[in-house]
């Protein structure tokens, strides 16, 4: 069958994607990005020079936690001043430990940062010039020049803060070694600069100088606290990542662990090394020693459960966690997200119920019970939950999260009572200052504007619309489109979408609506040739093959080049239930009853949507199995009694359910 798009009014698919943000302002602020990390993460992804994806426990492969930071903020958090990092260390050891212990806790005292002497520099003329010289030519884009004058001027000078200003162009520009010479001069000119110091660890790693980084990574260790020593390690780690020898670092870290072997954070932080070079098995081996010495760390049994091979291992290494340690609120985070993943939803929502008897305004969890509710299609559930998470965030202004995507869900809910008033009153709350939730919720308005049958207004209201960009606009003429052929004014959709493609004749969306209606009016010549451009503008469009070979197959026709056209199609997307349900359905029409059977079960399996049952049930029909078929068609006509599919089918086999 063709890949449909949502029509006006229809509940869209829902997918449950949990994203545990970060709770406390003292966290937040571990993600600040600076001017200078946030250049030197940009070097290290240099396409010269791209570093494989981190792999932590707050982005695990089956778990889930607070949101770890992107490869910019890590790159952060190690380049950070010494006052810096010692604050993160802190807090991240607090976020580690059960709730209970970190309300405990008082905070651990950073060290005063090291003051840095600075030279008295004359700003005379001859330097004003070199300076604005070198600024003036990075903004032009030419960073050689600025990058030289830059460097020149600080060996002039012998001034920290213009050799950092020189790392900075350079690192702008993704030039490692260039950024590595000056920031072997700003630490020559501020050897007490512990940020100069971390910048210097960095560019060592990318470089893979990992002889010269091991004695300054040992003084530092051996410096640490002993309570910040394991949050040290973990920081670490993270510069282990920028290396390209993954294997080497490891060996690295082992030796620089080595006289720390009694420290938990030690063996994470080897595990997650281990995991990043691909080592799985010693992965395992550390993540088991880091709780082995300490049980109830819950960073231990989430890096566990992330190197796990399996993910039954996984859920029942975090079951056994949490019976042994039931105030887990982190790890029960963890494993109420796992049990979504393996679509076990009401044990995922008495996790979550757990979670919210201890913490009832706990924003993360509200928010993952509105979901749930969806999923489960508890409506009411879903909207006394995401109701109360929108009351409790707007008594939180300082609380980042985004609204829109509650407001969304609950305006859906609304129109799945028939409420259309009200779905429209959620839509009012979005704030339009994003353009893509505008161009979403005014999309949406217009459908529910046309389901009440004003459909004028819903066209106004698309052509008020402020577009940004062919997509807007692209979006803009779809929607109204289908909104046309929903009113049955199928000639009037093709109209709107002709002048949208005499504008935008290359764009693939356009034409494949366009196609799309010209074969509902059974313009079957207009539409192939729609298809066929599309498929010569982007010939990885599985839908336009799929859509081509399927009209083809359904009315038995070239039956050998739709077969093709599927099978081209199902190359680019083999899970795609629809495209598997068009497999089958052309299987049926050359007479290959069993693999048509076989496609279309499947099909159904993954995406039990009337139209693939109607296929099915006829495919069943023909071989015998008619008790069978009988039920697939009742399960569609339930789902969709108005369904033109299974209207036809019926009426052709002479067949009443």
């Amino acid at each position: 069958m063709r890949k449909k798009r949502p029509a006006p009014g229809e509940p869209l698919e829902r997918k449950i994607n949990f994203c545990f943000p970060v709770k406390s302002m003292a966290v937040k602020k571990l993600f600040l990005i600076l001017t200078l990390p946030a250049l030197l993460a940009a070097c290290a992804s240099a396409p010269a020079s791209k570093v494989p994806e981190q792999v932590t426990p707050g982005q695990p492969r089956t778990i889930p936690q607070q949101a770890a930071p992107t490869q910019a903020q890590a790159t952060q958090q190690q380049a950070a001043p010494a006052q810096a990092q010692a604050q993160a260390q802190a807090t991240q050891q607090q976020a580690a430990a059960p709730a209970k212990a970190r309300r405990a806790r008082p905070p651990v005292k950073a060290a005063a940062p090291a003051v840095e002497e600075l030279p008295s520099v004359p700003l005379t003329a001859d330097v004003m010039v070199k300076f604005l010289a070198a600024e003036i030519a990075n903004q032009r884009g030419r960073w050689q020049g600025a990058y030289v004058y830059m460097l020149g001027l600080a060996q002039q000078t012998r001034d920290p803060r213009i050799a950092r200003r020189a790392a900075e162009i350079a690192l702008n520009a993704r030039q490692a070694p260039e950024a590595l010479a000056a920031v072997r001069l700003w630490r020559e000119l501020a050897p007490a600069s512990d940020e100069a110091t971390q910048f210097y660890l960095g560019l060592l790693m990318l470089a893979d100088n990992l002889t010269e980084a091991l004695p300054l990574l040992q003084q530092k260790l051996a410096e640490t606290r002993p309570a910040l020593r394991g949050s040290a390690m973990l920081q670490i780690q993270r510069l282990g990542l920028r290396a390209r020898n993954k294997a080497a670092a490891f060996n690295m870290l082992e030796d620089l662990f080595a006289p720390y072997d009694n420290i938990a954070e030690a063996h994470v932080a080897l595990a997650q090394q281990a995991s990043a070079m691909g080592d799985g098995a010693r992965a395992v081996q550390e993540a088991r020693r880091a709780l082995a010495l300490s049980p109830a760390s819950e960073l231990g049994i989430l890096t566990l459960a992330q190197v796990l091979p399996e993910k039954e291992q996984s859920l029942r290494v975090v079951t056994d966690f949490l019976r042994a340690n039931p105030n887990a609120r982190e790890v029960r985070l963890a494993y109420a997200r796992m049990l979504v993943e393996e679509k076990q939803y009401d044990a995922a929502r008495e996790q979550f119920h757990t979670l919210l008897k201890s913490q009832p305004e706990d924003l993360t969890v509200l928010y993952a019970l509105g979901l749930l509710g969806t999923q489960r299609n508890d409506l009411a559930e879903a909207e006394r939950y995401l109701t109360a998470y929108l009351k409790i965030l707007a008594s939180h202004p300082e609380d980042e999260r985004d609204p829109t995507q509650a407001l969304m869900i609950l305006s859906q809910v609304a129109e799945q009572r028939n409420d259309i008033a009200g779905a429209l009153k959620w839509l009012d709350q979005i704030d339009p200052a994003s353009q893509k939730t505008y161009i979403t919720a005014q999309v949406k308005r217009a459908q529910l504007l046309a389901k009440s049958e004003k459909l004028a207004e819903a066209r106004a209201a698309l052509h008020e619309t402020r577009a940004e960009g062919e997509e807007d606009r692209v979006q803009l003429l779809v929607a109204e489109a289908q909104i046309l052929r929903s009113a049955n004014q199928v000639e009037e959709a093709m109209t709107v979408l002709e002048a949208g493609i005499a504008k935008l004749p290359e764009n693939p969306d356009l034409l494949y609506d366009y196609a799309m209606l010209a074969e509902k009016l059974d313009k079957l010549d207009v539409m192939e040739t729609a298809l066929r451009k599309v498929i010569r503008i982007s010939p990885t469009n599985q839908h336009a093959y799929n859509a081509l070979g399927y009209s083809l197959a359904e009315r038995n026709m070239r039956l050998e080049e739709a077969f093709t056209l599927i099978e081209r199609a199902l190359s680019l997307a083999p899970e795609d239930p629809f495209i598997m349900d068009s497999m089958g359905w052309v299987q049926f029409r050359l007479g290959r009853l069993k693999e048509a059977e076989a496609l279309l079960r499947k099909a159904y399996s993954i995406r039990p949507d009337p139209e693939i049952a109607v296929h099915l049930g006829e495919v069943l029909w023909v071989i015998g199995q008619r008790d069978d078929a009988r039920k697939f068609w009742r399960d569609a006509s339930t789902k969709d009694p108005k369904n033109d599919v299974l209207r036809s089918t019926l009426a052709r086999l002479q067949v009443k359910l």
